[in-house]
């Protein structure tokens, strides 16, 4: 990347427009999982429900004025992914294995969010899809391949590693990190929704990492159904209706803890 480029890159990522942005992206985030939560809940109590990005985005849609709340959560979905991913170019460490890591995990959040704002994208124009469905579609298609095997289990220990990654960082308040944690009462609101925010959201990733890898060793493609079926295989645990609406809490805790991070982010 030439400098005349970097500084451009640079530039722009530091305007306010784009903050402005990448902010309403947490913003828009939180209230996504919020509904996730929500649905989670329901599904605890009825049964009923798709708990997960596609089922969050089907409910926004539903609404009246939802096909507009959708258009809007795409664009700050996708201007914070796209934040993240160039900002993962200018990340500095004294050491080269941190510097490493720190441009990997930013720029898998970038890929991840821009993912989001295209499944919501589809939404918006009435193409979206099912989550679980495509979960399950893609893992059949890689069983069908050679090595298809490998790859879903390192897939799954992978996801299974970064739901360890956010409960540590939740039980450890390393989240705190990525704020300018307010003072008094509302530093502390934000502190309690951060831990069980993302302790819950570790718990929901790793069942989703552990069914990848279960649909691997199996050659059962139908095991592998995201975040949906890992809330859904919860719920089939003893005393699981009681773990689910506890998770569903705990994503209603970060999806409020996103919105708070819209506002308190360092952006630097």
């Amino acid at each position: 990347m030439t400098s005349s480029v970097k500084n451009a890159a640079r530039s722009s990522r530091s305007s306010t427009p784009v903050r402005f942005l990448a902010r309403g992206g947490f913003a828009v985030n939180g209230v996504v999982n919020a509904v996730i939560g929500i649905i989670a809940i329901g599904i605890a109590v009825s049964g009923g429900g798709s708990a997960d990005q596609s089922g969050a985005f089907g409910a926004i849609a539903s609404n009246p004025g939802g096909v507009i709340v959708l258009w809007v959560v795409a664009v700050a979905l996708a201007a914070l992914g796209l934040w993240y991913l160039v900002g993962s170019f200018f990340l500095h460490a004294e050491d080269a294995k941190k510097r490493a890591v720190k441009i990997a995990i930013d720029a898998g959040k970038g890929i991840g969010y821009l993912a989001l704002a295209g499944t919501a994208f589809g939404f918006a124009i009435g193409s979206g899809g099912d989550s679980s469905q495509q979960s399950t579609s893609f893992t059949a298609t890689l069983l069908s391949n050679p090595g298809g095997v490998v790859l879903i289990v390192v897939l799954g220990f992978a996801v299974c590693a970064i739901g360890i990654y956010m409960g540590h960082k939740g039980v450890t308040k390393g989240f705190e990190e990525d704020i300018r944690m307010p003072a008094g009462t509302t530093g502390k609101a934000v502190r309690i929704l951060g831990t069980a925010g993302y302790v819950a959201r570790g718990v929901a990733l790793f069942i989703v990492g552990v069914l990848f890898a279960v649909a691997a060793l199996t050659s059962d493609p139908e095991k592998a159904t995201g975040l949906d079926g890992a809330l859904k295989a919860l719920a089939g645990l003893p005393f699981g209706q009681v773990l689910l609406v506890i998770v569903g809490l705990g994503f209603i805790a970060y999806g409020a803890y996103s919105v708070a991070r819209a506002r308190f982010a360092k952006l630097d």
